[in-house]
C-alpha cells in the first residue's frame, strides 16, 4: 500500500467510524425483511410508503452510515482535517441517525404521523451535526487535493439534500404537501445519488485506488475537472427541470456521460494495477463499474419511457454502483482500521488485513449480493419471484455483518494484551 500524503497522526479514535460501519449492514438486513414482507406490485410504485421506507432503510441506514463513517476516518487522514470533538460528534450523529431512520421506516410503514415528524427532527440533527462539523473543519484545509475538493462538494450536496429531505418527511408527517413536492423529491433523490454519493465515490477513488490497489494514478484532467463538470450538469438539470422540463434529458445525458467515463476509467485502472492480486473488493469495484455504466444510460433514457423503469434504474445505480462500492469499502476499511490502530499502539504480532476476513465467506456474500440485484431487476417484470431474492439479500447482508464484526473482535481481544512496544515515546499518536 502507498501511504503517501496520509496524515496518520490525525486519525480519529477507532470507535468513531466503527459505530457507523457496524450498524450499516443491520439496516440492510431490515430492508431485506421489509422487501420480503411487502407486495412486489406496491414496491414498483416509486411513491408508495413501502417503497419510500425500504429505499431509505438502504440509502440512509446503509449507504449514509457507511459514507459518514468513511468521512469520519478519511477527512482527518487524507486532508489533515481536525473535526472538533470528533468522538462526541460521531456519538451524537449516530444516535440521532439510528433512531431517526427507525422512526422514519416504521412511521411510514404504519402511517404514524408523530413518529414521522420525530424522524424528520432526529434525522436533521443527526445529519447536520456531522455535515456541519466536517464543513467547519474543512475551512482550514491547507492542501486542498482533488479528493478533498470532491469531499467538500459532496458535503455541500449532502447539506442541501438533508434540508430538502427534512421538508419532504415533515410533509408526510403533517399531511400537507406543496405544489413542488414531486420536484423536490426528484432533486432530493438525484442530488443524493449523483451529487452526494457519486461525487464522494469519485473523490475517494482518486486516492483509494492507487493506495490500496497500487493502480495507476488518475490523470490531471479527471482529478481537476470531472467533479466540477458533474456538479455543473446537476445544476443544469435543476434549472431545466424548473423552466424547460422537456429538455432536462440533455443534462441527464451530460451527467451520465461523465459517470460512464469514470466507471470505464476505474475498470481499466484495476486491470492495469501493478499487483494484479484479485480479492473481493476488486470484484465489488468492477461490478460497480459495470452497473454504473448500465444505470447511468438507463437513467438518461428513462425519460423517453415516462420514468416507467425508475425502479430498475435505482437498483442499477443505487444497488449495483453505490451499494457495491460501500460494501467493498467495508471489507477494506474495517481491517485497515484494526491493523492501523493496533500498530499505532505498539502491537506487532497481529493478523494482516487480508487474514482478518474469511475469503470464501466474503466471496459467498458477494455472489449472493449480485444474485439479489439481478433478481430484483427480474422481479420488476416477474413480481412473484421477489421473495426468493429478498432472502438471498438478507443472507448476504448477515454474512457482511459477520465479516466486519470479526476484525473488530480481533481488535477487542488483542487490545486487552500488553503491546510489543511502548509507543508513548513517539510523536505519532492516535487521538483518544
Amino acid at each position: 500500500m502507498d501511504f503517501d500524503g496520509l496524515s496518520v497522526d490525525q486519525a480519529p479514535p477507532i470507535s468513531a467510524p466503527l459505530r457507523f460501519f457496524l450498524t450499516a449492514p443491520l439496516f440492510a438486513v431490515l430492508a431485506g425483511i421489509l422487501i420480503l414482507l411487502s407486495d412486489a406490485q406496491t414496491l414498483s410504485g416509486r411513491y408508495s410508503m413501502d417503497a419510500i421506507a425500504i429505499t431509505h432503510a438502504i440509502t440512509i441506514g446503509f449507504l449514509s452510515f457507511v459514507m459518514l463513517g468513511a468521512l469520519t476516518q478519511m477527512l482527518p487522514v487524507l486532508a489533515g482535517v481536525k473535526i472538533a470533538k470528533v468522538d462526541m460528534v460521531a456519538k451524537i450523529s449516530h444516535f440521532f441517525l439510528l433512531f431517526g431512520t427507525l422512526f422514519m421506516i416504521f412511521g411510514l410503514e404504519y402511517d404514524f404521523s408523530k413518529l414521522i415528524l420525530s424522524a424528520s427532527l432526529f434525522l436533521g440533527i443527526g445529519f447536520l451535526t456531522m455535515i456541519v462539523s466536517m464543513l467547519i473543519g474543512l475551512r482550514n484545509v491547507v492542501n486542498a487535493t482533488p479528493s478533498v475538493k470532491a469531499m467538500i462538494t459532496s458535503l455541500v450536496f449532502a447539506f442541501i439534500i438533508v434540508l430538502i429531505g427534512i421538508h419532504l418527511l415533515s410533509s408526510h408527517g403533517s399531511g400537507k404537501f406543496s405544489e413542488l413536492h414531486v420536484l423536490l423529491a426528484n432533486i432530493h433523490s438525484v442530488w443524493a445519488i449523483f451529487g452526494f454519493a457519486g461525487v464522494l465515490i469519485i473523490g475517494v477513488a482518486f486516492h483509494i485506488l492507487p493506495m490500496f490497489y497500487v493502480a495507476p494514478r488518475f490523470k490531471k484532467f479527471c482529478k481537476q475537472k470531472v467533479v466540477w463538470l458533474i456538479s455543473f450538469g446537476l445544476f443544469l438539470w435543476l434549472i431545466l427541470n424548473l423552466f424547460f422540463d422537456s429538455y432536462s434529458v440533455v443534462a441527464k445525458v451530460w451527467v451520465a456521460l461523465f459517470f460512464w467515463a469514470f466507471a470505464t476509467t476505474v475498470y481499466l485502472k484495476l486491470n492495469a494495477r501493478r499487483r494484479p492480486i484479485s480479492d473481493i473488493t476488486v470484484w465489488y469495484w468492477r461490478s460497480a463499474a459495470i452497473f454504473m455504466t448500465l444505470g447511468a444510460f438507463a437513467w438518461a433514457i428513462n425519460d423517453f419511457y415516462d420514468e416507467k423503469y425508475i425502479v430498475v434504474v435505482s437498483i442499477l445505480i443505487g444497488g449495483g454502483f453505490i451499494f457495491s462500492i460501500m460494501s467493498g469499502m467495508l471489507y477494506k476499511i474495517v481491517p485497515f482500521l484494526v491493523w492501523f490502530h493496533l500498530n499505532a499502539k505498539g502491537y506487532m504480532s497481529i493478523p494482516t488485513m487480508n487474514d482478518m476476513i474469511d475469503k470464501k465467506l466474503a466471496k459467498t456474500q458477494f455472489l449472493l449480493f449480485i444474485i439479489s440485484l439481478v433478481g430484483f431487476i427480474i422481479s420488476f417484470f416477474l413480481p412473484y419471484i421477489l421473495p426468493i431474492f429478498a432472502i438471498t439479500f438478507i443472507a448476504s447482508m448477515i454474512i457482511l455483518e459477520y465479516n466486519i464484526v470479526i476484525p473488530v473482535l480481533i481488535y477487542a481481544k488483542i487490545i486487552k494484551t500488553k503491546p510489543d512496544f511502548d509507543m508513548s515515546m513517539f510523536t505519532m499518536k492516535v487521538e483518544k
